[in-house]
């Protein structure tokens, strides 16, 4: 079904106010999956915080321009569909990149974080970026390292005590 010209203006709109919050956008060819398959991939990409859209790549390339993603434009040939990253920047990356796993008619085409076009052998680097959360426990356990350490280091020499009376007395029960 062709669209007019009002389609096109909301559906250009629509993703533009996408790509201009979003952190990383990945554009896979689709051509042979199918409707369930398709399905699937859309229920997992709500779940996960990822836009995914099938568009014209002349109203992508519409769309992102002024944002971020611009630098997509020039890669955009053939039928794709568009995913782009809400809440965390990996997040696109590992949806394409898990879901390609099990269909091999999803072939991730165009990365692209912070305004640059990466290598598409980026995809699994990318991909294993932490999310929000996970970034945080990480910090929290490398600043809590040190103070658990020097806890430690304090609390040897009395354990280093206990533990050589408990010997002496082990050495003299053992004798007696």
């Amino acid at each position: 079904m062709a669209l007019n010209l009002e389609d096109k203006k909301s559906i250009v709109a629509e993703v533009s106010t996408i790509a201009a919050s979003a952190l990383s956008a990945v554009a896979a060819e689709y051509r042979g999956l199918t409707v369930d398959a398709m399905t699937n991939l859309r229920v997992q990409a709500r779940n996960e915080g990822v836009y995914l859209r099938v568009v014209k790549n002349t109203l992508v390339k519409r769309a992102v321009e002024g944002t971020e993603f611009e630098c997509m434009q020039d890669s955009l040939v053939g039928p794709l569909i568009m995913a782009f990253s809400q809440e965390d920047p990996g997040a696109a990356a590992r949806l394409i990149k898990n879901f390609s796993k099990d269909n091999d008619c999803l072939v991730a085409k165009v990365i692209a974080i912070g305004g640059e076009v990466l290598p598409i052998e980026q995809l699994d680097a990318l991909s294993k970026l932490p999310t929000r959360d996970q970034a945080i426990a990480l910090l929290m356990a490398v600043m809590k390292a040190p103070v658990e350490k020097f806890v430690r280091t304090l609390n040897e020499p009395h354990a280093k005590l206990v533990r050589t009376v408990a010997a002496v007395r082990d050495q003299k029960q053992a004798s007696a």
